[in-house]
C-alpha cells in the first residue's frame, strides 16, 4: 500500500503540470488527420476539391507517409478521399494536399482472401480485383496510426511509421487461402515503368521501382519527377508460398494517368503472368505475393524499409528504424515524437473544437519539406550522384508558391533549423544539377516548374533578415539574382500575358534588394527596389484596377474584375491585384486611401457564408492570404481583427471538409496557426508579423536556444471571447505598444504580448 503511494505521488511530480489534472486532453489528442481528407470537386465547389489530405500514419518531416489509397487516377494526389468507398492498399509516400494528379504511391500493400487478383478493379466491381469496401465507421486515425477494417476480406488493417520506414499488421480471419501482395508498379497519378525484385530469404524481399516522367505522377509527368524507390522488405511469417505477377506491356503502351486508369490498361494488369515460386525479376509491371493458411484472428505483420539512393540504405534504413516487430512500441513512440513537436507552441483557451482545428493543423505544417536523406546521411543528388550530409538534412518537396506566404515565416520562429536545411537543400540542388537557380516547386530533386514567381528567393531573404544564416550565403545570393535574371518582368515593368506574374515578380525584385541592401552590395539594391515599383505599370487608370498587358504594352480584353483568368493564376484581377505585399504605402496612393478601403470592405463583405471557392476573399487559394492584414496598415486595424476572426471560424472545421481548399503542404495550415495566435506577415523578408485577434486567450511558443537568445514568448488576451474580438489595447512586456505590428526580433527575444480584449471596435487615429 505504501509502496504504491509513493508510485503514484512520483509519477505526479515528474508529469507535466498539464498532465496531472484528469480532465486534462493532450494536445496530440487533438490531432485529427481526417481533416480536410477529400478530394471532392462537388463538395468543395471547383474543380480544385477539398483538403486533399491523408489519414495515414507519419512523423513529423518524415520520408513515409504509409497511408491508404482509395483511388490510383484522377486528379488525386493524397490517394485518399472520403468520398469514395473502397480501399486498394496501402502505400509509403503521399503528398498533402495538392492537387496536379499526385505522385509516390508507391509499394502498394494489400492484404486479401480468395482467389489472387493482379489488378485493383475499380469502386463499382471491387471485387474484379484486390481492392475491398470499407466503411468509416471502421476506419480511425490519430498521430502516426491508422486502421480500418476491410469490409470483402473481414481483414482489420493497422499501419504506423517511423522516419524512413514503416510496419502494418493485419487481423485475418480462418481462412485456407490468406496473402499479403505487393504491386511494385502501383503509383500515384501513373506507374512506376520498370521494377526489380529479388526474395532474399524466407522472410524478406527487396528491389527497386523506376519512376520516370514517361510514367505520368507529378503534372501526369509535366512536372519531371523521376526517381527511383529502393525497398527492403520483411514478413514475420515465413515465405512458403508465393510467386510474382507480371504483365506484358507492349512498348507502345502509353503509361500515362489516363490510360493506366483505363479499363484496357486495367486488363493487361489482370491477365499478367502468374509465376509461382520465382525468386527474381526485372519487369515492366510486377507484383509479389505470399500466401499462407490463417486461424481465426491471427495477427501477420510485415516492415518496410524505404530509400531513395540504394537497396543497401533500404535495409540500413528498417534495422536502424524498426529491429523488431513491436508494433505497438512504434506506435507509441511516433506518437510520442509527434506530441513533442506540436508542444512547441501551446494553447490555452477556446473551445474543445478550435483546439482540434489548431493543433491538427499545426501537425499539418511538419509534413513537409520532408527529409529525403537515408538514416546514415546518403541521398541522391541533383547530378543524380550520391551525396552525404552531416551539417543538414537533405529535404524535398518545395511548394513554393504555397509556403512562401506563411509555413516559412511560421517555421522561422518555431522551426529555424528546418527553414537552414530547406535552403542548404534548395542551395546543393542548384550547384549539383548545374542549373545554378532556385527550384519554384520542388520534388525529389526535380525543378517541376509548377506556379510562378520565385518563391525560393522570398524564403532566403526572409530567413536571412530573420538571422537564420547556416548556409553560403554568397551562394544563396547568387543564385536568388540568377532566378530573379531567369524568371522576371521585361524592361517595361511586366511579364506580357500575365498579371499574376507581374506582380509577384515586383515582390521578388524586392526581396532581392533587401537582400542586397542588407549584404552591402547598394548598387543591385538600388536597381531591384526601381525594378520593384513595376507593379504600378500595370495599373488601368480607364478600368480603376490592374489589368494584364500584351507583348506590344496594349491591354489584354478587360472582362470585369471578378472575372476568373485574364492573365491571373487560379485567380481573377481582383484577388490577384492586392498582391503587393513590399509597398502597401505605395499601393495605397496608388488606389487612393479612400477607394481601397471600399474596395477592401467589399472584397470581404461579399464572402459566401461557407467560404468556398468564390470570387472576392477566396481563402481556398493563396494569393489573397495577406490581404486580410492589409487593413492595419491602413489605419483600420479593427477589420483586420474582425475578418481574420471570421476566416478562423468560417474557413476551418473539424470534418473532412475542414479546409475550403487545398491544405497546400502546410500553407492553409500555418495561415489559420499565425492567426489564430494573433500574428501573421504580409511581407516575408520585412521581419514584421501584423498583429490580430487571437483565437485563444494565452499562447506559448517556445523558441530553439540554438539560434534564439530567448526561452518562450507569450500571447495574452485578456478577456478574449467569441464577442470580444477587438483589440482594446496592446503591451509589449509591460511597455504600451502603439502599433499594430510586431518584429521579429521582439519575439525571439523573449517576452509578453499582452492585449485587452472588448466588443467595441477601434481606429487607429
Amino acid at each position: 500500500m505504501r509502496l504504491s503511494c509513493l508510485f503514484i505521488l512520483l509519477f505526479f511530480l515528474t508529469v507535466p503540470y498539464s498532465c496531472k489534472k484528469k480532465a486534462d486532453k493532450l494536445p496530440v489528442n487533438y490531432i485529427n488527420p481526417f481533416i480536410g481528407a477529400s478530394t471532392s470537386m462537388k463538395a468543395g465547389r471547383s474543380l480544385h476539391g477539398l483538403g486533399k489530405t491523408f489519414p495515414g500514419a507519419t512523423t513529423p518531416f518524415g520520408m513515409i507517409q504509409l497511408s491508404p489509397d482509395t483511388r490510383t487516377g484522377g486528379d488525386n494526389a493524397p490517394g485518399y478521399s472520403w468520398h469514395h468507398n473502397t480501399i486498394e492498399g496501402f502505400s509509403f509516400m503521399h503528398l498533402s494536399g495538392t492537387g496536379w494528379y499526385g505522385e509516390f504511391g508507391n509499394f502498394l500493400i494489400m492484404p486479401t482472401t480468395g482467389k489472387l487478383h493482379t489488378n485493383k478493379g475499380n469502386d463499382d466491381n471491387p471485387e474484379t480485383g484486390y481492392r475491398s469496401h470499407y466503411s468509416h465507421s471502421n476506419e480511425k486515425a490519430e498521430a502516426g496510426y491508422y486502421e480500418v477494417l476491410l469490409q470483402d476480406y473481414n481483414i482489420k488493417a493497422e499501419v504506423t511509421a517511423t522516419q524512413h520506414a514503416g510496419i502494418l499488421q493485419f487481423t485475418y480471419p480462418k481462412n485456407q487461402q490468406s496473402r499479403i501482395q505487393i504491386d511494385l508498379a502501383r503509383r500515384i497519378g501513373g506507374t512506376s515503368t520498370e521494377q526489380y525484385i529479388k526474395v532474399v530469404n524466407d522472410s524478406t524481399i527487396s528491389g527497386w521501382m523506376k519512376c520516370p516522367p514517361k510514367g505520368g505522377g507529378w503534372g501526369n509527368g509535366a512536372g519531371k519527377a523521376n526517381y527511383t524507390v529502393y525497398f527492403v522488405c520483411r514478413f514475420n511469417k515465413p515465405l512458403k508460398k508465393y510467386g510474382i505477377w507480371s504483365a506484358n506491356i507492349p512498348k507502345t503502351q502509353i503509361r500515362k494517368n489516363g490510360e493506366v486508369a483505363s479499363p484496357a490498361y486495367q486488363n493487361l494488369i489482370k491477365n499478367a503472368e502468374i509465376l509461382q515460386m520465382k525468386k527474381e525479376m526485372t519487369g515492366k509491371h510486377l507484383g509479389f505475393y505470399s500466401e499462407f493458411k490463417t486461424k481465426k484472428d491471427e495477427v501477420i505483420k510485415l516492415k518496410t524499409g524505404l530509400s531513395f539512393v540504394s537497396i543497401d540504405n533500404a535495409k540500413i534504413n528498417l534495422e536502424y528504424e524498426i529491429p523488431g516487430w513491436d508494433f505497438e512500441t512504434i506506435r507509441n513512440n511516433t506518437r510520442n515524437i509527434w506530441s513533442k513537436a506540436i508542444d512547441l507552441i501551446r494553447i490555452e483557451g477556446g473551445n474543445e473544437k478550435e483546439k482540434e482545428i489548431f493543433y491538427t493543423a499545426l501537425y499539418h505544417t511538419m509534413i513537409d519539406p520532408r527529409i529525403y536523406s537515408d538514416s546514415n546521411g546518403q541521398y541522391m543528388g541533383g547530378d543524380n550522384k550520391i551525396h552525404k550530409t552531416e551539417k543538414f538534412k537533405y529535404r524535398t518537396i518545395f511548394s513554393g508558391w504555397d509556403v512562401f506566404r506563411s509555413l516559412f515565416p511560421l517555421f522561422t520562429i518555431i522551426r529555424p533549423d528546418v527553414v537552414d536545411d530547406e535552403i542548404n537543400s534548395m542551395l546543393q540542388l542548384a550547384e549539383l544539377s548545374k542549373r545554378e537557380y532556385l527550384p519554384r516547386w520542388e520534388i525529389v530533386n526535380s525543378y517541376s516548374g509548377c506556379m510562378l514567381g520565385n518563391p525560393a528567393v522570398s524564403v532566403i531573404v526572409d530567413a536571412y533578415e530573420k538571422g537564420i544564416r547556416n548556409y553560403d550565403v554568397e551562394k544563396a545570393f547568387q543564385y536568388s539574382l540568377n532566378s530573379i535574371h531567369k524568371f522576371d518582368n521585361n524592361e517595361q515593368g511586366f511579364t506580357p500575358g500575365s498579371l499574376s506574374r507581374t506582380l509577384e515578380y515586383a515582390y521578388n525584385n524586392w526581396c532581392l534588394a533587401r537582400f542586397a541592401e542588407s549584404l552591402g552590395k547598394d548598387s543591385i539594391a538600388t536597381g531591384y527596389y526601381k525594378k520593384s515599383k513595376s507593379y504600378k505599370s500595370v495599373w488601368s487608370p480607364e478600368v480603376q484596377w490592374f489589368r494584364t498587358r500584351n507583348e506590344d504594352g496594349s491591354w489584354m480584353k478587360w472582362e470585369g474584375k471578378k472575372v476568373q483568368g485574364q492573365g491571373c493564376t487560379e485567380s481573377n484581377p481582383y484577388q490577384q491585384g492586392w498582391f503587393v505585399p513590399h509597398d502597401n504605402k505605395g499601393l495605397t496612393n496608388l488606389m487612393g486611401k479612400e477607394f481601397m478601403i471600399k474596395e477592401l470592405t467589399t472584397f470581404f463583405e461579399r464572402i459566401p457564408p461557407d467560404f468556398l471557392w468564390n470570387d472576392y476573399y477566396n481563402h481556398a487559394n493563396e494569393p489573397v492570404h495577406h490581404v486580410p492584414f492589409i487593413f492595419n496598415e491602413i489605419g483600420l486595424p479593427y477589420l483586420t481583427q474582425k475578418w481574420t476572426r471570421a476566416i478562423c471560424k468560417g474557413a476551418y472545421g473539424t470534418g473532412i471538409d475542414g479546409y475550403v481548399g487545398n491544405e497546400d503542404e502546410g500553407q492553409m495550415s500555418a495561415w489559420y496557426v499565425l492567426a489564430s495566435i494573433g500574428i501573421h506577415p504580409i511581407s516575408p523578408g520585412d521581419n514584421k508579423y501584423q498583429i490580430t485577434s487571437p483565437v485563444f486567450s494565452k499562447i506559448t511558443i517556445q523558441l530553439d536556444p540554438d539560434y534564439y537568445p530567448g526561452k518562450t514568448f507569450t500571447i495574452i488576451a485578456h478577456n478574449n471571447s467569441e464577442k470580444n474580438i477587438y483589440i482594446q489595447s496592446l503591451k509589449l512586456n509591460g511597455k504600451k505598444l502603439n502599433r499594430y505590428w510586431i518584429s521579429h526580433e521582439e519575439i525571439v527575444k523573449g517576452g509578453v504580448l499582452e492585449m485587452e480584449m472588448g466588443n467595441t471596435a477601434l481606429n487607429v487615429k
